[in-house]
């Protein structure tokens, strides 16, 4: 089969698992960039989780004050820089991280948006926002990784209004467990696309 066919089966399948689609324009950078077919489905799968994680943890937590639209970009090219750095796809490694954010620039993407391609493995710090952990979260809870070095400030984040940590970790965990079930289909519709 042609690349450019398993591209667009990366990007547009909409068999097992059900994944949303990544918005329009990602996917059209994508295919411009011919990103390999096997990031295209992972970012699928990483948008979809922070579709489900934004919309539950909003309506769970009704105060917490969130871009949504921020959130799924973010995901939806969180590791684009592994376009440049194909080795990374299979691999260990960072450089993904900047060049990401600078090929996002360069196509004319505002800094707040391309940020989160640089963000995605950074927790700490005073200028990372709810948005930037939750793109992270996602990164980390589409295949089941659980990892309390980010849950902790989230939950610190959604402790508001007199809500006890405590009580606020149990509905995180909740959330963070039913999506996390999905993590084996997901796995498998990532696999299914070659590296190159």
């Amino acid at each position: 089969m042609p690349a450019a066919a398993i591209l667009s089966l990366a990007l547009d399948d909409l068999d097992a698992p059900p994944l949303r689609p990544l918005p329009g324009p990602v996917a059209e950078l994508l295919a411009r960039l011919a990103a390999p077919p096997r990031l295209v489905a992972h970012l699928r799968a990483v948008h979809d989780v922070a579709v489900r994680l934004v919309d539950e943890l909003t309506q769970r937590f009704p105060d917490l004050e969130v871009d949504r639209q921020a959130v799924l970009f973010g995901a939806a090219t969180h590791d684009i820089g592994k376009v440049r750095h194909r080795a990374e796809l299979s691999g260990p490694g960072s450089a993904h991280e900047p060049a990401g954010r600078d090929l996002l620039l360069a196509e004319g993407v505002a800094p707040g948006l391309a940020r989160f391609a640089a963000t995605h493995a950074a927790w700490g710090g005073p200028e990372i926002r709810i948005e930037d952990l939750l793109v992270s979260l996602a990164d980390k809870v589409w295949k089941n990784r659980r990892v309390r070095e980010l849950e902790d400030p989230v939950v610190a984040r959604l402790a508001t209004g007199g809500r006890e940590q405590w009580e606020v970790f149990l509905e995180v965990d909740d959330v963070l467990g039913e999506i996390g079930a999905g993590a084996d289909a997901r796995l498998a519709f990532q696999g299914a696309y070659p590296v190159v």
